[in-house]
């Protein structure tokens, strides 16, 4: 376990637990199952940039929240870490040509394959 990760998912279960919420609760709005949430705060996996967005909009706090408690090298060395993880993911010709046959399609076939994604990736409906 990395420090960041552990700093991470100590700010996620505080945060989640000063609105009340549970992680059942807190899975349910974030598209996950309860258990991702529990590896999130124990520090078992990372989140991913998306991840950690959709979590701070989800526990309304800004993404910066996230960071508290960091050293300046811990922070920068976070955020490069995402920014290269993102960066090579998008410029991947796989994720160029999925998203180019994506929005090919119409808006029901589109959801229709978000969803399946969703679903095939262990998601749930928010």
């Amino acid at each position: 376990m990395d420090e960041i990760d552990i700093n991470l998912g100590r700010r996620l279960r505080r945060r989640r637990r000063l609105l009340g919420l549970t992680q059942q609760e807190l899975a349910h709005a974030s598209g996950v199952r309860f258990q991702q949430i529990q590896k999130y705060e124990c520090a078992a996996n990372r989140m991913s940039a998306a991840r950690l967005w959709q979590l701070a909009e989800v526990l309304e706090v800004p993404v910066s929240y996230f960071y508290e408690g960091l050293t300046r090298n811990q922070r920068e060395a976070l955020e490069q870490e995402t920014v290269s993880s993102a960066n090579a993911a998008m410029a991947s010709k796989e994720t160029q040509d999925l998203i180019h046959a994506y929005y090919k399609l119409g808006e029901r076939p589109r959801r229709r394959l978000l969803d399946l994604a969703k679903a095939m990736n262990g998601e749930v409906e928010a």
